[in-house]
């Protein structure tokens, strides 16, 4: 991710620590001391305070970028809202970790499940692949839709992880992202605006169908910048990754690392002979909720696999799965919610195993399964 943000350049970089975000933000901090970047790295005193200087130098109009973690999400969760209410297209890069009490620095979804509504483009990464891409994916998307977008891989599980990385030269980059022209900003002293402005009752409601217009939006343009970035890499990206879904009867739903883990016992089961799929979640906001529909229409049984939990309802991907194939006629699919994973809890392919076997004896219910908890 600091690679690509190198690559970038961005003009301003609020940053505060917090595990394990922090080696995006040290690494970073090296390419400017190196002088490799000229970028305004700005050392603020919370996360709070991050993500508000964010926001004061995007409506300034200079191209922004951030990273945080789990509690440092959570403690910026009221400037998300006016960073996405203001339009302003900051990218952040998300190390999700779990969020306290109890204490806990490892990984799961729950800080950027908690955000989900914020008004965020949220792109999930499986891999550092698709991590340092999505940087680059997500910044263009910010910029054209005029939306911020969170850029999430899972800490310690990809963020202190050791794999092949191919990335593009410095000049593709340059090419690929632009220059950063803002439509509006406040330093544009002959052609004044205001952000923020006092909406009460006659205009507020209008403001939010207007942002969740552009979040639908954002959409399309995630098709045309990934179109055109699958040209220039040879890397495919769509809403979501299909894997053996084809003809699959039984099928796991996830989000984020785990995928590499369910795509190899998805092969080990097909060598078995069994007809079993994977449905990977790339893009969760805005959810892709007829593609998700078109892609499992075929399933008989569905498992949702979450790394986080919506205390007293069910779990926010199940959710979504959910509202994606309600209207869905003739019902043809079972589904089972499973939870895993929080706080950094490991999950094996005998798990998931275990999950597709559970599939193909019909062992669903209404009731969330926990993988992995103690007796």
């Amino acid at each position: 991710m600091a690679l690509a943000l190198k690559q970038i350049n961005p003009a301003v970089m609020p940053v505060y620590p917090i595990t394990p975000q922090t080696p995006i933000i040290e690494s970073f901090a090296k390419y400017q001391a190196e002088r490799s970047v000229d970028t305004e790295i700005i050392i603020v005193e919370s996360e709070h305070s991050a993500i508000s200087a964010a926001v004061g130098a995007s409506a300034a109009g200079a191209r922004t970028v951030t990273a945080t973690s789990s509690q440092g999400l959570a403690l910026m969760n009221e400037i998300l809202y006016i960073a996405s209410g203001m339009r302003l297209p900051i990218l952040m890069a998300v190390s999700a970790r779990a969020l306290s009490a109890p204490l806990n620095i490892h990984n799961d979804h729950s800080d950027v499940m908690g955000a989900r509504d914020a008004g965020w483009v949220q792109l999930f990464s499986e891999n550092v692949q698709e991590a340092y891409d999505n940087i680059l994916i997500g910044l263009k998307l910010a910029e054209m839709s005029r939306t911020p977008v969170m850029v999430i891989m899972d800490g310690f599980i990809t963020s202190h992880s050791f794999e092949n990385l191919n990335p593009l030269s410095d000049e593709e980059v340059k090419k690929f992202v632009g220059e950063y022209n803002p439509e509006k900003f406040l330093l544009d002293v002959d052609n004044p605006v205001v952000f923020g402005t006092m909406a009460l009752p006659p205009h507020y409601f209008d403001f939010k169908v207007d942002q969740d217009k552009a979040m639908r939006q954002s959409f399309d343009d995630y098709k045309k910048i990934t179109e055109e970035f699958s040209k220039l890499s040879n890397r495919s990206y769509s809403s979501y990754e299909s894997y053996e879904l084809d003809d699959a009867d039984q099928v796991v739903v996830v989000a984020g690392s785990t995928a590499g883990t369910a795509k190899d016992v998805v092969d080990k089961l097909r060598k078995e002979g069994k007809k079993v799929g994977l449905l990977k979640i790339k893009l969760f906001r805005p959810f892709p909720t007829e593609e998700v529909k078109n892609a499992l229409f075929k399933a008989k049984n569905i498992a949702v696999l979450d790394k986080a939990m919506s205390f007293g309802t069910k779990p926010p991907l199940y959710s979504e799965i959910v509202n994606s194939l309600w209207n869905l006629q003739p019902t043809t699919y079972n589904l089972q919610s499973y939870i895993y994973g929080l706080g950094g809890r490991d999950i094996f392919q005998s798990d998931i195993e275990k999950v597709f076997e559970d599939l193909i004896s019909g062992d669903v219910s209404d009731e969330i399964k926990y993988i992995g908890i103690k007796k």
